[in-house]
């Protein structure tokens, strides 16, 4: 059960959401969830029962949070994030004006660029395809991983390397910088949009991303960062393929793999994964072998989870290393061409 009483408790915004709820009571409360799915529902009522105690100022403090979004959005309405952030400053101080604005931006999806994510990939390609790679890899981070992959896909091969390190190296950028790209682009497309205050780029955007292009197009990125960035290629590769993911490959090729994989290795690692994935494991290799590692694993014990992800890391390479020799197909978004 969670008790939530430190004043400088980091809250997500699940957190949030089920105390200002608690806060509310359940007339109000009832109200709201009319308006979620049915997902929404269950998982904000999962976090509700997980609170034993919320402090009174942990209450005040989101309260006052939910206050503030929303008159935020009350400005935001009557003028746009520009009026909204001009009335704020003068309200409580440009400092926490921004921080509201960057609650409410992130709250609402509202992010540069959304031309981009209005845009067929096909257009937004030609249109960008002459940028400079970190314009590209800036305007990347902001759209879907699949239409970001179809894109990156399009680039000229020395072109996807350069824009895939330089989204794998931002963190974040800030909104002046934003607003002047979003201001040279101003002159091709009409449609300008707000600045965002949230985070966009980093290794597992650029991997999120090359989980969905064709192996082809992954293979020469990685290729040329081993070569100019070997540590930052090291890392994506690492994130590439997680042992989870296993749920998402045929019979075939877990059966493929399993025969590659040490009893013992595998064994530990099934010590520190879902059931779902221990299950599906199991079901695809013969009864005695499934009795025996399940049995290695009781006698055991607990294990240090260093040793458990150092195991699932050597399973991801051994799967990743089939891939590579042709012997089994990791499914990745927008389809892999199959020669039959």
């Amino acid at each position: 059960m969670t008790r939530v009483k430190k004043k400088g408790f980091e809250l997500t915004g699940k957190q949030k959401a089920a105390i200002l709820l608690i806060t509310l009571g359940p007339e109000y409360s009832a109200r709201i969830f009319k308006n979620l799915s049915e997902e929404e529902i269950e998982e904000l009522t999962l976090e509700i029962a997980n609170m034993k105690r919320v402090e009174p100022e942990i209450k005040e403090r989101i309260l006052g949070e939910f206050y503030e979004v929303c008159l935020a959005q009350e400005y935001i309405s009557e003028g746009g994030i520009n009026y909204a952030q001009e009335v704020l400053e003068k309200a409580v101080g440009t400092d926490k004006a921004i921080e509201i604005i960057g609650r409410l931006t992130a709250s609402l999806q509202v992010r540069p660029f959304d031309f981009a994510r209005k845009a067929d990939p096909s257009q937004l390609s030609n249109f960008i395809q002459n940028e400079h790679p970190q314009t590209i890899a800036l305007i990347l981070s902001h759209v879907e991983n699949d239409k970001a992959a179809q894109i990156l896909s399009s680039l000229s091969q020395d072109k996807q390397s350069e824009v895939a390190k330089r989204i794998a190296t931002m963190d974040r950028t800030y909104p002046e910088i934003i607003k002047e790209v979003e201001t040279i682009l101003e002159d091709k497309l009409s449609n300008i949009v707000t600045q965002d205050y949230t985070k966009a780029g980093g290794v597992q955007n650029i991997v999120d991303i090359l989980n969905s292009v064709d192996r082809g197009t992954e293979k020469r990125i990685m290729e040329s960062l081993e070569m100019c960035e070997p540590e930052l290629a090291d890392e994506i590769k690492r994130r590439m393929f997680m042992f989870e993911d296993i749920i998402n490959l045929d019979s075939t090729a877990i059966q493929r793999f399993i025969r590659e994989v040490d009893n013992n290795e595998l064994a530990v690692a099934l010590k520190g994964t879902t059931q779902e994935v221990a299950d599906l494991i199991f079901t695809n290799m013969s009864k005695r072998m499934s009795e025996m590692i399940k049995e290695d694993m009781e006698f055991m014990g607990p294990v240090r989870l260093r040793d458990v992800e150092e195991s699932q890391q050597k399973i991801v390479n051994i799967i990743r290393k089939l891939e590579d020799q042709g012997e089994i197909i990791i499914s990745r978004g927008g389809g892999d061409e199959l020669i039959v």
